[in-house]
């Protein structure tokens, strides 16, 4: 998140091989900040659900509005978190990973989870699962594999990515559902509404970035005022303020579904501290396990769901060979091995699922599945890193 993001991309020096605690510390960082916290918020739900009849939440209009919200506030702490100074030095690589990775990663997963269970519904899957989580990301930011470039690159990546899942979710989901002869969702049919939805998108950050620029430019004036006449300004107030305005933008993204819009605000309207911000997506992330949770005691499709993370997990290695052409060879099989779901997929598993009956069931054991191969394959890596001298090793 926020904080670890920007501490990762300094320009401090490349760590040498890490022993075997290192190695375990990171193991449980990897499972302890996102995946067992996650893992216990999902089983008070399942356990609530069992207790319960609650019926099938998936269908009422409650459950949609806190979806949304969630998928908001985890939108916006994903873009709010990234240096944008560090990361315009590589521009062209974020993008190409964020736009033509993303997109050949739902693809291929799409193409293989249809041709492997004959169901056009389970082209969406794909779409799902496709983004890196950037909460995993930070976990382990401080593990020493990555070069300060290739660090700055994976946040970048694991941010950006999400706001470019959910515009592909939307797209995905109306040929899903015209594939299986379903009407697509209102709002979600045909092309026209779906440049519609990038251009309200596109409206809505750019008039929330004129005000921001009017605002910032006021109170300079007064700043300047008031550093003349000898008399202070008042910065509690105006944190109060931007709360208060940032919690209205976040309500309008997600009753209108702005989550482009709201990830582009994310990029220069932050006016909490990082370490709030951090909180508030951890929190976004345990109530969205939790939502998970009361949702699976429908049942679990644990195949499907194990196939499907696989698939993520090895699309990432495979779309990362053109994206990170020119990084050193530690730096290319790091960012291969990079793939991790966490809240995103998790909230956008709860926004598919009344479309989408099957999503849940699908979705949760397959983001397991991949944090679990994520956390085999870079322990394997480590440990036979420290098996090569490290000048032999780029």
């Amino acid at each position: 998140m926020p904080s670890e993001q920007r501490r990762g991309a300094d320009g401090s020096q490349r760590s040498p091989s890490t022993p075997s605690s290192s190695v375990l510390a990171a193991a449980r960082r990897a499972l302890t900040l996102p995946l067992l916290s996650a893992l216990v918020a999902t089983g008070c739900g399942l356990a609530v659900a069992g207790v319960l009849d609650l019926g099938d939440l998936s269908q009422s209009g409650a459950y949609l509005m806190v979806a949304a919200a969630l998928l908001a506030i985890g939108l916006y702490g994903s873009t709010s978190g990234i240096d944008v100074r560090q990361t315009r030095g590589h521009v062209k690589t974020v993008l190409m990973a964020v736009t033509v990775g993303v997109l050949l990663k739902a693809a291929l997963i799409s193409a293989v989870m249809y041709l492997a269970f004959g169901r056009p519904e389970y082209i969406v899957l794909g779409v799902a699962v496709a983004q890196i989580d950037p909460l995993s990301v930070a976990a382990l930011r401080g593990d020493g594999r990555l070069s300060p470039r290739a660090r700055s690159i994976l946040s970048a990546w694991s941010s950006f990515d999400d706001p470019i899942t959910v515009l592909l979710t939307v797209y995905f989901s109306a040929l899903a559902l015209r594939a299986a002869g379903r009407a697509a969702p209102t709002g979600a049919d045909g092309a026209m509404d779906y440049v519609f939805d990038l251009v309200a998108n596109a409206a809505f950050a750019a008039a929330v970035l004129l005000l921001w620029w009017l605002g910032r430019e006021l109170r300079r004036r007064r700043e300047d005022a008031s550093a003349a006449s000898g008399t202070g300004g008042a910065p509690p107030a105006r944190r109060v303020l931007g709360t208060t305005y940032l919690g209205g933008l976040l309500a309008l993204a997600a009753a209108q579904f702005l989550m482009l819009g709201i990830a582009l605000v994310g990029l220069f309207f932050r006016p909490l501290s990082e370490r709030f911000v951090d909180g508030l997506v951890r929190y976004a992330l345990l109530v969205s396990s939790f939502c998970l949770g009361l949702l699976l005691i429908q049942g679990v499709s644990p195949v499907e769901g194990m196939v499907l993370g696989a698939l993520a997990f090895l699309s990432q290695a495979v779309v990362s060979i053109p994206i990170t052409r020119g990084l050193p060879r530690d730096d290319r099989i790091s960012l291969a091995l990079g793939q991790q779901n966490g809240i995103t997929a998790i909230i956008l598993a709860l926004v598919l699922q009344p479309s989408f009956p099957e999503t849940v069931a699908i979705v949760a054991p397959a983001i397991l599945t991949a944090n679990l191969l994520h956390f085999a394959a870079n322990a394997a890596w480590n440990r036979a890193r420290r098996r090569v001298p490290d000048g032999l090793s780029r």
